[in-house]
């Protein structure tokens, strides 16, 4: 696809809306895409197997319907799966576990293009993204590579301390809180630590948008749960999980159907 749907409402201020999976089958990625409803889905590859096949398989299938792609990515191999994953067409990385704004300006270095334009460490690979042959012009593939979204999750006790050096990185489009990583990194567990939670992502979404970062806010509840995020200026919603909406179906309605069989 040549357009990145999530820079093109980034660059006209629109909002966007996102959702997350957990499986490579690309046929359920195509049954997102042709309800029309979202703008591009999170492939959560931190949490999930995966091959390189199955990247350019979900690419194909969100391009079909005009979606874009975020890959969400281990710590440790980021650098490489991030650059296969945008090879691949995925149009947006979501980086996990940062500290500091200089592992963000690392991350960030090795997704620009590599040339004196930008400065970056990311190569012209012939891979999908150009046609499988350089059919695509040099200049074309570096605009193309630097307009890939690049998004951090804030979910360390240190990113948070490290917020305002973080969101003044040039390259950093999107900050993303993490409840989950917040609380552990704390020393403690997230049902304790709810107050400090909230403060902490009010904190890191005020602070984005102070330097022209987006903050990108997941809701699991109710969609009037949306509205606290929009009176803080977020545009950016990533609305429903595969693994908790299936969670959510087996425990309490397949609890409702075990015990209505058993009457």
């Amino acid at each position: 696809m040549k357009n990145n749907r999530l820079r093109d409402a980034i660059r006209s201020g629109e909002k966007t809306l996102g959702t997350r999976m957990s499986t490579t089958w690309p046929f359920l990625v195509e049954l997102v895409g042709n309800s029309g409803n979202f703008d591009y889905i999170e492939y959560v590859a931190e949490y999930s197997p995966f091959t390189q096949y199955d990247l350019e398989n979900i690419a194909r299938a969100a391009e079909l319907s005009n979606m874009g792609t975020m890959i969400k990515v281990d710590f440790q191999n980021a650098g490489y799966v991030a650059q296969k994953a945008a090879a691949s067409g995925f149009q947006a990385i979501l980086f996990t576990d940062v500290h500091t704004a200089d592992e963000v300006r690392e991350a960030v270095k090795i997704m620009k293009g590599d040339s004196v334009v930008s400065g970056g460490r990311f190569g012209y690979p012939n891979r999908r993204f150009i046609g499988y042959q350089p059919f695509l012009k040099q200049m074309d593939h570096l605009e193309r590579v630097n307009d890939i979204v690049l998004a951090f999750m804030i979910e360390k006790k240190e990113a948070m301390d490290n917020i305002e050096e973080i969101c003044s990185v040039k390259g950093v489009d999107m900050v993303q809180f993490g409840p989950s990583d917040f609380s552990m990194s704390n020393g403690y567990n997230v049902a304790d630590f709810k107050e400090e939670c909230k403060a902490a992502e009010r904190k890191m979404i005020e602070t984005a948008l102070k330097h022209g970062v987006r903050p990108r806010c997941e809701i699991y509840g109710k969609i009037e749960d949306v509205q606290y995020y929009l009176d803080l200026g977020v545009k950016d919603i990533c609305f429903g999980d595969q693994i908790k909406v299936y969670n959510n179906f087996i425990n309490q309605q397949g609890a409702a159907m075990k015990e209505f069989l058993s009457k």
